[in-house]
């Protein structure tokens, strides 16, 4: 049983409107939290919102039984988590210590009987959300959020797409890193297994784990070294660790048969899956050393992968001097002029030219034509087709076309209009790190459903964050003949 909210006040407890947020302070936390009190106070955002929490954690399940973690408690600290870039373990600190965080919650401190969070609690509560959910919550947020910027109410939209790489929590890689991964994680995965059920095969995986790591570092120190007869000296460490990396293969390959015949609970198969899909990596990581390096052939990019624990993991390659590569996903964004976010979207083998039509789809769908006074992108979005297309329903249009331009494209290039455009463009650098320091350089959770979820809370924190510091600069600007916090929060 899950409640939005919970509403009846108890003794030591602050009212959300009642909260007053430092007004001087230069921290991330405070600006998040004037945004999601306003986001809690704003009657249309907060039905919206929690309808759409309700639908998706609650579901069809009957309101009886235990109390599990407010919808508000959820929203508020995986917002927290990416708006100050913290993991889970910090989070707890927050959570059960920080003042003005518990006031947000509606729980009072712990010295006056307040609940606790514990880590496990808060990381499986915040990931029952989903980034479906969260683009949802996002285009509420932004839609409301506006209003509070808008100078006009005719206002048009100045939009600004840009993309960038953010990384997921994976080394760097190669086939004699990824090899020594996929036996390690066989021997450890195989010995658990077999101790639980009580099948003595594995008494010397300690001594496994230490032949396979030291031949791994030996072919390493030969490929980046120098010295004489590099060539056949590495051959043959290589020839050394393949062939105890075969033998590993046989002996894991016997002891899964054997430990099917045992398994008998859903966690012990569960436990079988893993070790299949690490011993399927250690034969395929096996055959690409031995075509790369002992027969020198050159493997496919399709044939690689990149990270044996996050195998959605691209190496991207964007023709930067620094970084050369990069590994994870792109992410497409869009802000306004007042700096919000509009629209996101992790990139899935994808380029920038072939997104710009499904992207004006989605705002068409969102916000409308007719809001749109102009869209800009870069030259890596550069498609003629597409841009002519998209200026038959935008006014402007800003896409600077790659290598060299016809008379009348270097005319409609150095319009005032476009030029002006064009220079106003480059603000979306400065959100893209914004964004990158809430959370969004490197992702730590795991799996792609969990990256997508990382990114929607990220950009829902960047989003309430923009709004909270601008509530808290109207305020002060408002009351600025005041310099005490607490009477202008007054």
């Amino acid at each position: 049983m899950r409640k939005r909210f919970e509403c009846q006040l108890q003794l030591g407890r602050t009212a959300i409107e009642k909260i007053q947020i430092p007004l001087k302070s230069r921290d991330e936390l405070p600006p998040i939290l004037a945004g999601l009190q306003w986001m809690f106070l704003t009657p249309e955002v907060n039905e919206a919102v929690f309808q759409l929490l309700e639908k998706k954690v609650q579901g069809n399940k009957q309101d009886t039984g235990r109390p599990g973690m407010d919808l508000w408690h959820i929203l508020v600290l995986g917002v927290t988590r990416l708006g100050l870039d913290c993991d889970f373990d910090r989070l707890e600190h927050h959570a059960n210590y920080d003042v003005l965080l518990r006031e947000i919650l509606g729980i009072p401190s712990l010295s006056e009987g307040g609940r606790s969070f514990h880590q496990k609690t808060l990381s499986q509560n915040v990931c029952m959300v989903d980034d479906e959910l969260l683009t949802q919550i996002n285009a509420i947020v932004v839609r409301f959020g506006r209003q509070e910027f808008k100078k006009k109410e005719d206002e048009k939209i100045a939009a600004k797409t840009d993309s960038y790489v953010l990384e997921t929590n994976v080394h760097f890689p190669t086939d004699i890193n990824l090899l020594w991964d996929a036996g390690r994680k066989c021997i450890e995965l195989s010995s658990r297994l077999s101790d639980r059920l009580n099948i003595p095969c594995w008494r010397k995986s300690g001594d496994w784990k230490k032949r396979l790591k030291v031949q791994m570092r030996q072919v390493g120190r030969i490929n980046h070294g120098g010295g004489k007869n590099k060539e056949g000296r590495l051959h043959q460490a290589v020839k050394s660790y393949l062939s105890t990396a075969r033998e590993l293969e046989r002996k894991v390959a016997e002891n899964l048969v054997l430990l099917a015949q045992h398994a008998t609970t859903a966690s012990e198969r569960l436990e079988l899956k893993n070790i299949g899909y690490f011993l399927e990596m250690l034969v395929k990581h096996i055959d690409l050393i031995d075509r790369r390096i002992l027969k020198e052939e050159k493997i496919p990019h399709e044939e690689k992968v990149f990270s044996l624990f996050e195998p959605h993991t691209e190496w991207i390659t964007k023709g930067k001097t620094w970084p050369p590569m990069e590994l994870g996903h792109k992410l497409l964004i869009t802000t306004d002029q007042y700096q919000l976010v509009l629209d996101y979207k992790v990139m899935d083998q994808t380029s920038d030219q072939l997104e710009t039509l499904p992207l004006a789809k989605r705002l068409f769908e969102s916000y409308g034509e007719e809001v749109f006074e102009s869209m800009s992108f870069d030259k890596g979005f550069s498609n003629e087709g597409e841009r002519k297309e998209l200026e038959s329903k935008v006014s402007l249009v800003v896409m600077p076309k790659k290598g060299r331009r016809r008379k009348e494209e270097l005319e409609r290039e150095r319009a005032p209009k476009f030029v002006r455009t064009k220079n106003q463009h480059s603000a979306i650098e400065s959100e893209i790190n914004c964004l990158e320091h809430h959370g969004l350089n490197r992702c730590p959770d795991k799996g792609y459903h969990g990256y997508q979820r990382y990114v929607g809370f990220g950009i829902l924190a960047y989003n309430l964050h923009k709004i909270g510091k601008h509530l808290i600069a109207k305020k002060r600007k408002a009351l600025g003949k005041y310099d005490d916090p607490v009477k202008v929060a007054a």
